[in-house]
């Protein structure tokens, strides 16, 4: 949750006025449990999406994840009711299986880096060619997979992406 992406992304969702929860997943700092893989992280993330609900309702939800957070974050928030965007920072398309997204009809933003070496551009363009729904696919130039000095534009693009729900 202290990640510089992570940081970025949900200051850029405070700036639109959307409700935000940053949290580490099982096995995590200081949290409890182990890693499974994305299987139990995505338990964790509804859990996190049942509080926001609870403390926010009736306020729209996006779930919102960076490279692995990206991965739960579109398999727990294509199935949950209440999100009404996904974004992935990062989507690891060559790492994690994202066949379930074929499913998935919500609106959904990519934000890659063009030189990203372990989510490269190219893949995340053919899954989202692949959607039935579709989804928007951001490229920033000359940012890796750690959005290296441009932070300021990836919090700019989730403001973006945001924008139709605040």
């Amino acid at each position: 949750m202290h990640n510089k992406v992570v940081h970025a992304a949900a200051a850029a969702l405070v700036r639109r006025g959307l409700p935000t929860l940053r949290f580490n997943f099982r096995g995590v700092g200081r949290s409890a449990g182990r890693h499974d893989h994305g299987r139990g992280e995505q338990d964790d993330l509804r859990s996190a999406l049942d509080f926001l609900a609870e403390r926010h309702p009736g306020r729209p939800i996006v779930a919102a994840g960076y490279s692995f957070g990206s991965f739960v974050a579109l398999a727990a928030g294509c199935g949950d009711p209440r999100v009404a965007l996904l974004i992935g920072l990062a989507v690891p398309v060559g790492l994690y299986p994202f066949g379930f997204l074929r499913a998935c009809d919500k609106p959904m933003v990519l934000i890659q880096g063009k030189n990203d070496s372990i989510a490269p551009l190219p893949l995340v363009l053919t899954l989202a060619a692949g959607l039935p729904g579709g989804a928007r696919v951001v490229s920033i130039p000359s940012a890796d997979h750690a959005f290296h000095g441009r932070l300021d534009e990836v919090g700019r693009r989730v403001e973006e992406a945001a924008g139709a729900l605040s």
